[in-house]
């Protein structure tokens, strides 16, 4: 396997990436980058996966049709205003690209396109072609810092992330940039997620790649309960690098897999941890399940329970609350086999076992509750499945921050 090195520059820390945001006027708050763009030197093999919701942005329609052939060029993506549920949503999202593509000499089908922010609001097409011009300009091989600020709508701190990774003898790199903080109960992806790599890898084990990973990554977050309908990953992967073209598998797609599931990871992290209103990261670990589906089922249970998301904002050791989600979680297994412990840089405690309560201290509890990292584990005792799920707490502001998100 390769040796993974974190690595500074997101979607700029591979070889032959430009990126640029600046604020064009599309949200209220006229200081906020909103617009992005990310561009490679050069055609990449391109892989998305998108949202299951039923009713999806219309970048999802666009960013299909320019990708079907497994290539493109470049991202373009805004904030403030999901491009959904308009009638001339699909009009817009390609008049963006058309517009980019202008601006940068490339053709229209060469963008992946996003959107994000409020759904059911007409996406004001001028402010954009006004400031395109600007961001083609902006464009820099130091860039991706700005165009993570411009996909972001109510995160509170940037998700941006490199690591280098060896393949075939040659080092190659792989950067991205995310936005992710409420309506995220993903069924493919969250949000928004861009990810560059100069790895060369044919479309096919690109899109491979991308989707087996997301099983157990950004599958297996969840802030609210409520999947997205703009929900994006795309990756492109651009083979400036130099190693051979990965065209099945073996050793070097396993170290590009590697590489990927970092970044993948990392991301997931960062999404869950930033959930609106958050003030703590919650890592479901479960082990000792029948079979691995029944794994990431319970994890993911536990990690959704609003109750559960409630205690941890009150740093209570309420334990029942842990029992009862994995209790109504679809899956076989006998409960009466069931521990779980909570965990922090704190310390450890003991709440449950073969089912039952144990005897713990509650001010040990506090203390280890007090972290902003918290793990609970979960062992089944039933075999050898296991899997991880992120989420957060469940505090006022996020109420508070969903009460008037359009205003």
């Amino acid at each position: 396997m390769s040796s993974l090195t974190p690595i500074p520059g997101g979607v700029c820390a591979p070889k032959g990436f430009k990126a640029a945001g600046i604020c064009c006027g599309i949200r209220s708050n006229k200081t906020k980058n909103d617009l992005s763009l990310i561009v490679s030197d050069v055609p990449c093999s391109a892989a998305a996966v998108y949202t299951q919701n039923k009713v999806k942005g219309a970048p999802i329609t666009v960013t299909k049709k320019n990708i079907a052939d497994g290539k493109a060029q470049a991202v373009v993506c805004n904030s403030g205003n999901a491009n959904t549920c308009n009638a001339d949503g699909i009009e817009i999202a390609e008049k963006m690209c058309r517009i980019a593509a202008e601006a940068t000499g490339l053709k229209a089908e060469d963008f992946v396109i996003g959107s994000t922010g409020v759904i059911g609001q007409p996406l004001p097409i001028q402010p954009i072609a006004d400031g395109m011009p600007k961001l083609a300009a902006a464009l820099s091989y130091e860039g991706s810092d700005s165009a993570a600020w411009g996909i972001m709508t109510t995160d509170t701190v940037k998700k941006e992330y490199g690591v280098s990774f060896t393949v075939g003898g040659k080092t190659c790199s792989m950067g991205a940039i995310a936005k992710g903080s409420g309506m995220i109960h993903p069924n493919m992806a969250t949000m928004l997620a861009f990810i560059t790599t100069d790895a060369a890898i044919s479309p096919a084990m690109l899109q491979k790649a991308l989707s087996e990973d997301i099983v157990d990554t950004f599958n297996m977050v969840s802030v609210d309960g409520d999947t997205s309908t703009n929900d994006t990953v795309a990756i492109l992967a651009n083979g400036m690098a130099g190693n051979e073209e990965i065209t099945g598998t073996g050793a070097d797609y396993d170290a590009f897999a590697e590489a990927l599931h970092y970044i993948t990871v990392s991301l997931s992290r960062g999404i869950a941890g930033d959930g609106e209103g958050a003030t703590k990261l919650l890592e479901c670990r479960v082990t000792g399940a029948p079979d691995k589906q029944t794994a990431r089922i319970v994890a993911k249970s536990v990690i959704t329970s609003s109750l559960f998301k409630a205690a941890m904002f009150g740093e209570d050791a309420n334990w029942g609350r842990v029992l009862c989600a994995i209790g109504y979680a679809p899956a076989d297994f006998d409960i009466n086999k069931v521990a779980v412990s909570l965990s922090s840089e704190k310390g450890e405690i003991a709440v449950c076992k073969d089912g039952s309560g144990v005897e713990f201290s509650e001010e040990k509890a506090a203390e280890v509750l007090s972290a902003k990292e918290i793990i609970i584990s979960v062992t089944l005792g039933e075999g050898t499945g296991e899997a991880v799920a992120w989420g957060c707490d469940l505090t006022y502001d996020y109420v508070k921050i969903n009460g008037d998100y359009r205003t």
